[in-house]
């Protein structure tokens, strides 16, 4: 009998955690197996697929239209990571130093309703407001003289609007994270630094930066991670124009499969983003066990 009770409370862990591993073995290692395995074929959806060999990721190589959509996936990325982490850091030290009153609370709530909301409503409400030319949206935007209906229009802004929506999206996310571990600062550390004759600016340089670094880092890499998979607001907002200056890798990935009917080639494009992802995870496992190991 103590045998059998030793058994099960050994299994009894593992049967918790059944479920999500059949899950993740069904959805994310079969998908993975099947987009490897279909980026050797010449595959439309509707035909049976061909095996092809090497073919799709020669093509790879001479795909001009790939070259671009990398280009305007690391521009995204460029854009929208530093602002994303400035702002969060900036807005989670503020609502930290007026945590418990109602102006905190209510900023804090405000601004993580954008990342509670579906990023296609939102691509969907910012196209009718920038496309829309309402008297108001062109009054505003027209003091610091832009027209609101060539943001989308233009090659040169239609990337730079996506980006601070994406920004403006998802900082409450990384603000929650940062605020989350300002909050965990034990507080003698600035009333030390304040006995010392410390300022605003030094406790938030010399302490507040310093002891963030680990959730900075964290934070940095989501965000990269975050842009480069974006589809759901480029869909919804440009369909990746104008003249595929918005178009990611993703998307890139979703025309070639349903509107250009080759699956294949865009499990082979998918394969190349899951390695950048994965070049991605890689540096951040190395920043962060650093980082550990400092501490």
């Amino acid at each position: 009998m103590k045998k059998k009770k030793n058994i099960l409370s050994v299994l009894s862990p593992y049967a918790y955690i059944t479920p999500i591993s059949l899950i993740l073995l069904t959805f994310v290692a079969g998908s993975l197996i099947i987009a490897v395995c279909f980026s050797f074929t010449k595959y439309n959806i509707i035909t049976p697929a061909k095996f092809n060999g090497l073919f799709n990721y020669e093509k790879l190589f001479r795909d001009n239209k790939l070259r671009l959509c990398i280009m305007n996936t690391i521009k995204i990325t460029v854009i929208a990571v530093p602002l994303q982490i400035l702002t969060s850091t900036v807005l989670a030290a503020l609502i930290a130093a007026r945590n418990n009153t109602f102006l905190g609370k209510f900023a804090k709530a405000a601004l993580f309703i954008p990342v509670l909301s579906s990023s296609a409503v939102i691509g969907t409400i910012w196209k009718a407001i920038l496309n829309g030319g309402h008297p108001a949206v062109k009054f505003l935007f027209g003091l610091v003289g832009i027209d609101p209906t060539m943001l989308l229009g233009s090659s040169t802004t239609a990337i730079v609007t996506l980006s601070m929506l994406i920004v403006w999206k998802s900082m409450g996310y990384y603000m929650i994270i940062t605020l989350s571990s300002l909050m965990s600062i034990p507080d003698n550390y600035y009333e030390a630094a304040r006995v010392d004759g410390a300022n605003s600016w030094n406790l938030f340089s010399r302490i507040t930066i310093p002891l963030l670094k680990p959730t900075l880092i964290l934070n940095t890499f989501l965000a990269i991670i975050s842009s480069m998979q974006v589809f759901d607001i480029v869909y919804t907002m440009t369909g990746g124009g104008p003249s595929m200056s918005t178009t990611t890798m993703v998307m890139y990935a979703y025309q070639l499969t349903f509107k250009s009917g080759k699956a294949g080639y865009a499990m082979t494009v998918s394969n190349v983003l899951m390695l950048m992802v994965l070049v991605v995870v890689l540096f951040q496992q190395r920043f962060m066990k650093r980082e550990a190991s400092e501490i």
